[in-house]
């Protein structure tokens, strides 16, 4: 990432917050803006309670908190003082124990007791997580439930969304990603990955991870899921709910955090008037060019605004991305074309799925044949196994198959045991060759019968390496019945023969 375009903490402090946010107090204030936002109708945690002196913490009725539950200073920054609790039995077990017994975990799995919680709140009372180290309030809230799309990509706490509004316009958006080194929590400073988003389609794109430095990752270090390409579930609700916050609280340039609860759905947490800067980081690029796009512009709903950002800013950091990680974004499904290495006239286009869940590639019958497999076809020893044939079993008859038929067969690889939809059985194994968005791999593609399927092709993620998988891409409109049918015939491509 250059240097151009990007806003330093100095021309945010004097170009936008201070022109811009005269109304700051309002999003400083959780509690207050808790109430602006759910009178513009936006959906904000449930409130359980709060204690603000000394004798309403003495007279607080404790009893009365849910067994997961969250606690907050009402003033607080940069998400200290604020605490993510569950109860660490079930819910009947944990209400039987009178209060001084009962024990709550965090995200981390560390354990807090009654008389810590009590000392906690103190502490909040006191001022210790206050904005400007002044006596506070204290808050308890409803704790989200994370949303299932995140189980695999996110395991470690509750990731959350925080959106830059500027002029009603979204300009930039990161996901923060807890990690077991940052506690469970969404706190960027204290080890969670940053990835960037996709304005325009609400996919992620580049990350990033402060170990102790910050640097840029393709994979979550804890658990090796990719971070690229992840569609944000309720994206255009999120977007919306960002531009009715800034519109409510008046305040010009906006953070906010969001976050998506399993039962219902987009939630937003707070409103930050001096968001941070690293989220430029996280998307490798610069804030202030972008908000230099949207200044003055005369956006008078949250609808046009989302237009204007998704015009100005959506695709910007796929092409990013590709540079980046050199690798070229596709769909889902694409048009591919697919060659008989071994007699390049024999050549189809076909309309393949794009299946990570798929280790290998597999083709129908219809297309090995028109590729010129067909005495493999003819010859090979079609076997349907038993279910609950152990994968030591299944494996040992192909490769006994293998044994007897390879060298007969011209084109035959091998034979492979593969578990499926339509259940259990011994494949044939070609080699073939495909071009995906104009880039050539070779492929072992085992055949199948996909007669009344959608595809006649899946790519599995064995030839994926170089490419970049986006879900929301729009589907090739083709017909999958003429696919093959009166393509344009060019050169497919050389193969270096020895």
């Amino acid at each position: 990432m250059g240097s151009s375009g990007i806003l330093g903490m100095n021309a945010r402090n004097e170009k936008y917050i201070r022109v811009y946010n005269r109304r700051r107090k309002v999003a400083d204030d959780k509690l207050q803006s808790k109430d602006v936002l759910r009178a513009a109708g936006v959906r904000v945690p449930k409130l359980y309670g709060s204690v603000s002196t000394i004798r309403e913490f003495e007279d607080f009725n404790w009893k009365k908190l849910p067994t997961n539950f969250v606690v907050k200073p009402n003033r607080g920054f940069g998400g200290e003082g604020i605490l993510v609790l569950r109860n660490a039995l079930n819910k009947q077990e944990f209400l039987d124990l009178p209060l001084e017994a009962r024990v709550w975990l965090k995200p981390d799995g560390s354990e807090i007791t009654y008389d810590q919680l009590r000392s906690h709140v103190l502490g909040i009372l006191d001022g210790q997580f206050s904005l400007q180290e002044t006596p506070d309030v204290a808050f308890f809230e409803r704790r989200v439930i994370r949303h299932k799309a995140f189980r695999e990509y996110a395991p470690f706490g509750i990731p959350d969304v925080r959106i830059i509004v500027f002029n009603r316009v979204p300009v930039m958006a990161m996901m923060r990603i807890p990690t077991q080194r940052s506690g469970g929590r969404a706190n960027l400073a204290q080890g969670a990955i940053g990835v960037g988003i996709d304005i325009g389609r609400g996919l992620t794109t580049t990350a990033s991870i402060k170990l102790p430095w910050r640097r840029v990752i393709d994979t979550h270090p804890e658990t090796g899921v990719e971070l690229h390409g992840f569609a944000i579930p309720f994206w255009d609700d999120i977007l919306r709910m960002a531009v009715v916050a800034q519109e409510a609280s008046g305040v010009g340039f906006l953070g906010v955090d969001v976050v998506i609860d399993q039962q219902e759905g987009p939630v937003m947490l707070e409103l930050n008037a001096r968001p941070g800067l690293e989220i430029q980081v996280v998307n490798q690029d610069g804030l202030e060019r972008r908000l230099e796009r949207v200044e003055g512009l005369k956006i008078q709903t949250a609808e046009k605004g989302i237009r204007v950002a998704k015009d100005l800013f959506g695709g910007e950091t796929e092409k990013l991305v590709e540079e980046v990680s050199g690798r070229e974004m596709i769909g889902t499904v694409e048009v591919v074309r697919v060659a008989n290495p071994a007699n390049l006239d024999h050549e189809e286009s076909v309309l393949a799925k794009i299946d990570t869940g798929a280790f290998s590639t597999s083709i129908s019958k219809d297309v090995a044949r028109k590729l010129g497999f067909d005495e493999v076809l003819n010859e090979f020893q079609w076997m349907t196994l038993d279910p609950n044939t152990p994968p030591k079993e299944s494996s040992a008859l192909a490769d006994e198959v293998t044994r007897k038929l390879k060298g007969k067969i011209p084109g035959l690889v091998k034979a492979i045991s593969i578990r499926s939809g339509s259940g259990l059985g011994i494949r044939p194994v070609v080699r073939v060759v495909v071009e995906i968005s104009g880039k050539k791999v070779s492929a072992l593609a085992n055949i199948t019968e996909r007669s009344g399927l959608k595809y006649e092709m899946i790519v599995g993620r064995s030839q994926l390496r170089r490419f970049l998988i986006d879900p929301a891409r729009a589907i090739p409109k083709r017909d999958p019945s003429v696919v093959g049918k009166g393509v344009k015939k060019r050169p497919f491509l050389t193969i270096k023969r020895k």
